[in-house]
């Protein structure tokens, strides 16, 4: 029951190109938003296209699958774990953000 603890499993198209950053340690970090599309009938039979934005991050050879072989509007299929940070703005107000850290990437699609 162990590896059912904490684990997503997402299917969706990226919001954006990944943005990437680069660390001085040689560490890579990828960020970006995962859109994953629900359709249903709401109870007046209405046909109903819920869309949902998720926030991932890529750390290290996930980084850079990210960065060489994907685009904006690329399916792809991740797994991971859910991650709540909290940060300051520059304003100095604390905010939480909670990510999907990617621990596996699969392409389906082509490049957008």
């Amino acid at each position: 029951m162990n590896t059912l603890r904490n684990k997503v499993q997402l299917i969706g198209n990226l919001g954006q190109k990944p943005e990437v950053i680069n660390f001085e340690n040689g560490n890579k970090l990828a960020k970006v938003s995962i859109a994953t599309n629900e359709v249903y009938k709401n109870s007046e039979g209405e046909k109903v296209d819920a869309v949902q934005w998720h926030n991932v991050v890529a750390w290290g050879k996930q980084a850079d699958v990210l960065e060489k072989f994907t685009e904006k509007g690329q399916e792809i299929a991740i797994e991971g774990k859910l991650m709540t940070r909290t940060y300051e703005t520059k304003e100095g107000e604390k905010r939480t953000r909670t990510e999907v850290q990617i621990g596996e990437i699969l392409l389906l699609g082509k490049k957008a």
